[in-house]
Order: structure tokens, then C-alpha cells, then sequence
């Protein structure tokens, strides 16, 4: 009688289990907190739960089992969800693989490791990334120049590049803010790293760490950059044993004619970009869009290109959002010269009033990278010294989701992309 009485308890706790869900909604009305969604749904796969990314179903939402600790988490973090039976559970399925429906389910297998390349003792008006994983409660590690010539990126499956220059000028500050004592103290940590890692140059050090995480992407790793690490690492693989920077950044001349040594076939992303050879000048070539632009801040938005969720997974994932309209931001680097591009780059989100591309995401060997322009997606200028953003003040920002739909496309089973 006990043996059967216990039979009866596990049946109903398993039918129970089976039969409600969670879902975390992502559109615009019911979501109170996008951002911390995606750290639910993280979470939740770091503790071995299965869940599902619903694409373009209310704005790209996540199914999750129906157990009480995910449950208390969701309030916890204040992120909005419902729970719903098997049995509607399975029409949602039903209307998603509809062939008239523009709509997916992706399977989520694990929760990607994270790292984040960032210099120590950043200062604080940076990273838009990591602020938002630490926002999200998104687990990351910190690397550097050290971790990622050690090969410590094979510990990870998604690498994040802080606002960097690969190229060793120091980000071009040195108009502006040469002597600016924080300006002065990085110059001098980058070289004293680099002299330590055996560099004569830090040029060279930016060189090897960029061609190690080349190397990462190409054995398939995923790579996501914004602003100045963008173009900046393109440019650093494509001058990789010329001499770019002038006498205040290295100590000697940069090599005569260097543009006309630039090998465009080494980079993840441009072409037949021009380099600026002027040291104070606060660009690194005409692959940014900064000083090309003329729109005024009230139409300032860009937008995401709509694919095939059936057809075109990854950019669709890379695309969720609960508006197609984002708006724009600027940074060092702000947005990619469409012109530039190179044929196998994908365009996710582009300005269609000045031609400019603002996302872009490609395939480089078994991996995967993408290029964000911009500096803060929720601070339209932002200015050296400023406080940072307090995401508080933003739980359903667009322009953030982005980064983290880049940052769960690792955890996703892929299907082979059409586009």
C-alpha cells in the first residue's frame, strides 16, 4: 500500500511538473523588465533547467519550466511572467511552426561562459556590456592582455571586447586629453604590460592579443564588440607588420605609404577603408560615420532589419526586440560606412537616412562575431568623465536588448542560415 501510495506521488508530482510553464513575455506591454529577463532565462540554464527562445513571439520570449525557484526569481528580479497549462502551452508551439507564421522556437542547451576583455582600473564611464550583465546578474569574467595570450579564451564561449584600440594609439585621445593625468597613467600602464609581455611596442602587444582573438573566433567562438574595438581590431589584423602610429603614440616614424600596405583580406568585417594619419585627430579611418552624419538627435534612430525566423535563425535571434525601431546613440566609433562592408557581412540594424550600418554580425571560420557602433545605447552622447548610465532607469531598453540577445546566441542549437 506505501509502495503503491508512493508510485501515485511521483506521478503527480511528474504530471505536475509536465503540465504548467513559465513563460518570461518580452513584448512592449507586458514586460516590465526586459533586461533582467534574459538573466532569468541565463539563470535558469545555468541550473541545468531547460528553456526555449520563442522568436518574434511578443517580442521574442522565453518559455521555462514551471518550478517554484525560478518562480521566487522572477520576483525577485521584478521580471514579469505568466504561467501557463501544457495544453496552451502546446498551441503557442503550434501557432509558432505555423508556415504562415514568421516565428521559431530555438532549443537553449547551456548557459554560455563569459568573458569580457577589459583593461583594469577602467574608468567608469565604461562599458555599456558590462553594465549590463551586471544589471541582468549575468555571471563574466574579466581578461586581459595576460589571459588571452596565456589562451585562457578557451575557457569561454562568448569573449566581449571593451571600448579598445588595437591599433596602440591610445584611442587617438592624445588631441584632447594628452595631458590629462588618466590619459597619462594609461599610456603608461599599456606600455609597462606590453615591455612585461615582451613587446617592444604596445602596437604590438594590441596585434597579438587581436590575432589570438582572431584565432578563438575561427575555432568557434563567439565575439561581440561596440564603438572603437570594432574598427580598431579590423584595422590592427589588417596592418599587422606596419608600422600605423605616429612618434607620440610608439617613439618612431610610422612607415612611409603605410595605407597602400593595408592587406583588407586579413579583416572580419571592412574593405577598402582609408586610415586617418593624423595623431590628434579623434578617428582611426573613414569606417566610422561620426563626422559623416547629419541627423538631428530627434531622428536618431535606426532599424532592425526583419529576417525569416525559420529560415534565417541567428539573425533573427540576434534581432529580437519589442520594437523594430531603436534609438540611436553615438560613441567613438558610431556607426559602419555601408560602402565599406564586406559582402559576407550581414546588416542587423542600419540608418537608412544616412546609409549607415549600426549592427552588423558575420561568420569567421566556426565562429561568430558581431559589431554593435555606438558607445551607451541609453546615453545619446556620452562624454569622457560622465557619470555612468543607472540601468534602473531603463528595465526595457532596446538598444541594451541587443547586447543581450548576442550574449544567449551561444546557448542556442543552431540551424544553418539561408541568407
Amino acid at each position: 500500500m506505501v509502495k503503491k501510495s508512493l508510485y501515485v506521488f511521483l506521478f503527480l508530482i511528474s504530471f505536475a511538473v509536465k503540465a504548467n510553464f513559465i513563460l518570461l513575455p518580452m513584448d512592449d506591454a507586458t514586460q516590465k523588465n526586459h533586461l533582467k529577463a534574459y538573466g532569468i532565462t541565463y539563470w535558469a540554464l545555468d541550473k541545468q533547467y531547460k528553456a526555449s527562445w520563442l522568436l518574434n513571439y511578443r517580442g521574442g520570449s522565453f518559455l521555462l519550466p514551471d518550478v517554484p525557484e525560478i518562480r521566487k526569481e522572477c520576483q525577485i528580479r521584478g521580471v514579469s511572467f505568466e504561467v501557463i497549462t501544457d495544453g496552451e502551452m502546446q498551441a503557442v508551439l503550434d501557432d509558432i511552426s505555423s508556415p504562415s507564421q514568421n516565428m521559431e522556437t530555438v532549443v537553449l542547451e547551456k548557459a554560455p561562459k563569459i568573458a569580457v576583455y577589459s583593461p583594469p582600473g577602467k574608468q567608469p564611464w565604461d562599458d555599456a556590456v558590462t553594465m549590463v550583465l551586471t544589471y541582468a546578474e549575468i555571471p563574466f569574467k574579466v581578461v586581459y592582455d595576460e589571459e588571452v595570450l596565456g589562451d585562457q579564451l578557451l575557457l569561454y564561449d562568448w569573449l566581449h571586447l571593451h571600448h579598445e584600440d588595437f591599433t596602440g594609439q591610445y584611442g587617438k585621445f592624445y588631441g584632447a586629453y594628452r595631458n590629462a593625468p588618466w590619459y597619462i597613467e594609461q599610456k603608461r600602464d599599456a606600455e609597462a604590460l606590453a615591455t612585461k609581455l615582451g613587446f617592444a611596442k604596445v602596437s604590438q602587444d594590441k596585434l597579438a592579443v587581436a590575432k589570438k582573438i582572431r584565432d578563438f573566433v575561427i575555432g568557434g567562438g563567439f565575439m561581440f564588440a561596440m564603438c572603437s574595438a570594432t574598427d580598431s581590431f579590423d584595422i590592427a589584423l589588417a596592418a599587422e607588420g606596419v608600422d600605423i602610429c605616429e612618434p607620440m603614440f610608439d617613439g618612431d616614424d610610422s612607415d612611409a605609404n603605410y595605407q597602400s600596405k593595408i592587406d583588407y583580406s586579413k579583416t572580419f568585417a571592412f574593405k577598402n577603408f582609408i586610415l586617418d594619419r593624423k595623431p590628434d585627430h579623434y578617428e582611426f579611418s573613414d569606417i566610422d560615420m561620426t563626422e559623416k552624419r547629419r541627423i538631428p538627435f530627434e531622428k536618431d534612430y535606426f532599424t532592425l532589419m526583419e529576417f525569416s525566423a525559420k529560415w534565417d535563425v541567428i539573425p533573427s535571434m540576434l534581432c529580437q526586440n519589442h520594437t523594430q525601431l531603436v534609438k540611436g546613440f553615438m560613441g567613438q566609433t558610431t556607426a559602419f560606412d555601408s560602402q565599406l562592408l564586406k559582402s559576407n557581412v550581414l546588416v542587423l540594424g542600419k540608418n537608412e537616412l544616412n546609409d549607415e550600418a549600426r549592427y552588423i554580425h558575420g561568420q569567421k571560420g566556426k565562429g561568430f562575431f558581431t559589431f554593435y557602433g555606438g558607445h551607451d545605447p541609453e546615453d545619446y552622447q556620452h562624454r569622457v568623465g560622465e557619470e555612468p548610465t543607472v540601468l534602473d532607469l531603463h528595465p526595457t531598453s532596446p538598444g541594451f536588448r541587443l547586447i543581450l540577445n548576442n550574449v544567449l546566441f551561444p546557448a542556442a542549437r543552431k540551424k544553418p542560415q539561408k541568407t
